[in-house]
């Protein structure tokens, strides 16, 4: 199983992209994060939010591997512990199945990919700024390989 976070925004500061290879790089060789960061669509003065979201919407979802679980990231989610998360984790590599992590951009993710998702997973009640997502989600999806491989990393 490959875990692809495929997210909007190829500018990020170095701290995001040092953390995300922190945890990336400590997923284990048969289950690997891999990051693809897209170009957000060309934005002008007259573009509004919705059609932002419609636009990302489609590279987004064209990136997604074929056959591949999809799992939105949005506030509006399912809020897991690290238990369940670890359980959800292990259902996917039970699967066969690569899984496609979708972050919107600041403006969030269209309807259209919720309506699509096979999960939606809310990673708090927070607002998080979406280059921070990347972050965080690479922790947590190492954290629930942690759990499921008895590692040491998650001492709950």
């Amino acid at each position: 199983m490959r875990l692809h976070l495929i997210a909007i925004g190829q500018r990020m500061p170095g701290w995001v992209a040092e953390g995300f290879a922190e945890y990336a790089g400590r997923m284990p060789r048969d289950t690997p994060l891999q990051l693809q960061a897209l170009a957000g669509p060309a934005r002008s003065r007259a573009m509004d939010a919705s059609t932002l979201r419609r636009a990302e919407a489609q590279a987004l979802l064209a990136a997604v591997p074929p056959q591949a679980i999809l799992v939105a990231l949005d506030e509006r989610g399912d809020r897991v512990d690290t238990r369940r998360l670890a359980a959800r984790f292990e259902q996917w590599r039970h699967s066969g199945r690569d899984v496609a992590l979708l972050i919107g951009g600041a403006a969030g993710l269209d309807a259209s990919i919720r309506e699509r998702a096979d999960w939606i997973w809310s990673l708090s009640a927070l607002t998080f700024p979406h280059m921070l997502v990347r972050v965080l989600v690479a922790e947590q999806l190492y954290r629930a390989w942690s759990v499921l491989a008895n590692h040491p990393y998650h001492r709950a």
